[in-house]
């Protein structure tokens, strides 16, 4: 178990308009978490690593810290994408570095941390499941950020596979699923917001240009997302991207959050309970991936929690 100093910071701010919450999070500053899920039933988080191959998690507040999955535990691997839903906490992970990478989806009770089920992809060509949604019924969706492939878990067979391939979701990373859940959402690094009839099978929206895109989640008929992929770190953020009546198309897109410091670098998010989280900066830019290093030690600092309440930036929507 490793040793957490529980310092608890809370911040207020205002940046556009929408008031959020900073919480300083009492995790190592070389943590360098990617996924990111909320307990909204218990007010607990959930974060990941990519250098420890660890799962953390603390209450909302940043309180009672504690490591939730031991540093490759049952063969975890570097921490990408996780989402809760029911008693279940969802944990995507892959090897670094990407070569010759072998990627595994852990199923956890998100109380207990008991292993429910795991599910490992190994390929001489390169795959790397970055993030995934999580149906009503238990269908899952994931996202290879390395190909123009989306997976599923085929509860028949126990396995994970290809659900849908085409060149126009290329290198998908954020994914999100609609409420009815007849709807896919793809974040393409190369064609934009791409969305899925997953009955038919079909893309039912041109390519278009809102890129950059990391995590992304649904939310009152809209898409919520993290964009870090501009080269113009002050046009990043959070956006929200109004979805048509069918939601089978985009209407608008505004910027509903800047970040604090243009070369900040969140990455997934969550929403629970009309609140969004994130992380502000995961510190992506000082690891190496290659070598599982710290770039540069002297420039870490504190992790902070981004707390965003929905309701006020929707209120005049």
């Amino acid at each position: 178990m490793r040793c957490f100093v529980a310092i608890v910071l809370l911040l207020s701010i205002a940046i556009h308009g929408q008031d959020h919450t900073l919480t300083q999070l009492p995790f190592e500053k070389d943590l360098i978490p990617e996924g990111i899920a909320v307990d909204a039933k218990n007010q607990k988080v959930f974060f990941n690593s990519l250098r420890r191959n660890t799962i953390v998690r603390c209450n909302l507040d940043g309180s009672q810290p504690e490591e939730f999955l031991e540093p490759n535990g049952y063969d975890y691997l570097s921490g990408f994408g996780m989402t809760v839903k029911g008693d279940t906490l969802y944990a995507l992970g892959n090897s670094l570095p990407k070569k010759n990478n072998t990627s595994i989806l852990l199923l956890l009770h998100r109380e207990t941390g008991a292993l429910l089920d795991s599910y490992k992809l190994n390929d001489t060509t390169t795959i790397y499941l970055n993030d995934l949604a999580v149906g009503a019924q238990g269908e899952v969706y994931i996202t290879d950020s390395e190909s123009d492939a989306i997976y599923t878990l085929n509860h028949t067979t126990n396995q994970l596979e290809v659900f849908f391939q085409h060149p126009e979701i290329q290198y998908s990373n954020g994914i999100a699923l609609s409420d009815a859940g007849t709807l896919l959402y793809l974040a393409s690094y190369a064609h934009g917001i791409r969305i899925l009839d997953l009955k038919k099978k079909e893309l039912v929206n041109e390519a278009n240009l809102y890129k950059g895109i990391d995590g992304m989640k649904y939310y009152n008929h809209h898409l919520v997302a993290i964009v870090n992929g501009n080269r113009d770190g002050t046009k990043n953020g959070v956006y929200c991207y109004r979805l048509s009546d069918d939601g089978r198309a985009i209407e608008t897109q505004e910027r509903v959050m800047a970040l604090q410091d243009p070369s900040a670098i969140p990455t997934t998010l969550d929403i629970a309970k009309d609140t969004l989280y994130c992380i502000g900066d995961t510190q992506l830019d000082n690891f190496n991936q290659e070598t599982n290093q710290i770039i540069d030690p002297s420039l870490l600092k504190p992790y902070y929690l981004i707390q965003l309440n929905l309701t006020k930036v929707f209120q005049d929507d």
